[in-house]
This record gives structure tokens, C-alpha cells and sequence, in this order.
């Protein structure tokens, strides 16, 4: 018999990719603060909410396997959170134009019946292409940008804006699926 288990975020992307490798879950948001001191390393700051939002869940729930993840967008060096204005979503856009950007993608799995603990993050090179001011700005008016570290989406018209990637696609969408698989297969789920 599978383990219950459970996503812990409100991510519609994270949630169509679990649902498209066929998995079955329930969704239960955690409301952990995404903040962190600007001189944590964005790697690390990824690793630790993902582990906080993973585990909140987890001391919610007797039984069940929790995944809780978070993806930060970095640019030299420097993360690129959620924008919260379009005016703050085009000076993210216009700075990442012409220029290659790392993604990165942390999880973690948790036993939430003993608190048994797995976690695995992901890389992704993404460079995007030379963008005019008009794009930047038609491309914020359809609304996909404001909810998505960096200020774009890859699966919608962000594609547009993204010239390669070097590494997961699906970690830049928000869940890198093959390193997520290999985490769950340690605590019984197989997804093939």
C-alpha cells in the first residue's frame, strides 16, 4: 500500500508536475516566512525553507510523506525573489536580460510518523535572451510574472524570454522530478 503523501505548497506548478508523473497527494500549505539574513548563500537559504516547510507540515500529521521545497532565482550571487509591484518585476527582468542566471530548486522529504528526513537540491543554467523594454513590459501586463521567483514563468510565454538552459527543465518550473523520484523511491513511493 502507498503512504499518504502530501505536498506542502500552494505551487499550482509543483502540483501539476507531481500530478504529471502521476502521483497522488494532498496539498496542504505551509505559511513559513520565506526570510533570511541577505549574507545566507542562497543555496543554503533554499536548503533551510525547504526543510522548515517540510517539517511544519510534518508536526501537523500523524502519518503521511511531506515534500516541501523552494526555488530561488540567483544572479551573481544575489537572489531574486517573488516581485512585489511590476515595477520591481521589470527591473528584475531587465536585469536578467542578456545575461545567464542560476536556478535553484532545494527538497525535502519527511516521514511524518518518525521524522526520518531525506533532502536533495538542483541546478539549473538558464540564459536568457536580449530583451527590448516593450517585451519586458507586454510580458509583465499578462499578469505571469508576480508570482515567480525572478519574474518568470518557464512553462508559460516566459519561455519566450529564455534563449537555453544547461541542466533540469523541470527544476526551473519548480520540482526537479528525476531528483525528487530518486528521494521518494528511499521512503517506498516508486514512480515508475
Amino acid at each position: 500500500m502507498m503512504k499518504k503523501l502530501i505536498l506542502a505548497s500552494a505551487s499550482p506548478r509543483r502540483k501539476a508536475l507531481l500530478e504529471q508523473i502521476g502521483l497522488v497527494f494532498d496539498v496542504v500549505p505551509s505559511d513559513v516566512p520565506e526570510s533570511f539574513p541577505a549574507e545566507t548563500p542562497p543555496r543554503d537559504s533554499a536548503g533551510k525553507l525547504a526543510v522548515r516547510k517540510a517539517a511544519q507540515i510534518a508536526d501537523r500529521t500523524a502519518s503521511g510523506i511531506v515534500i516541501g521545497a523552494d526555488t530561488v532565482v540567483v544572479l551573481d550571487g544575489r537572489p531574486l525573489g517573488k516581485p512585489e509591484d511590476p515595477k520591481q518585476a521589470f527591473e528584475m527582468l531587465r536585469a536578467l536580460s542578456g545575461k545567464a542566471h542560476e536556478v535553484i530548486t532545494a527538497m525535502a522529504v519527511i516521514d511524518a510518523a518518525d521524522g526520518r528526513m531525506a533532502r536533495g537540491d538542483a541546478c539549473t543554467q538558464v540564459l536568457f535572451r536580449e530583451l527590448a523594454d516593450r517585451e519586458i513590459r507586454n510580458y509583465i501586463a499578462s499578469g505571469e510574472p508576480m508570482d515567480k521567483a525572478g519574474a518568470y514563468g518557464i512553462q508559460g510565454k516566459g519561455a519566450l524570454l529564455v534563449q537555453r538552459i544547461e541542466g533540469c527543465y523541470t527544476n526551473v518550473v519548480g520540482l526537479p522530478l528525476v531528483r525528487l523520484a530518486r528521494l521518494l523511491e528511499g521512503f517506498g513511493i516508486r514512480t515508475l
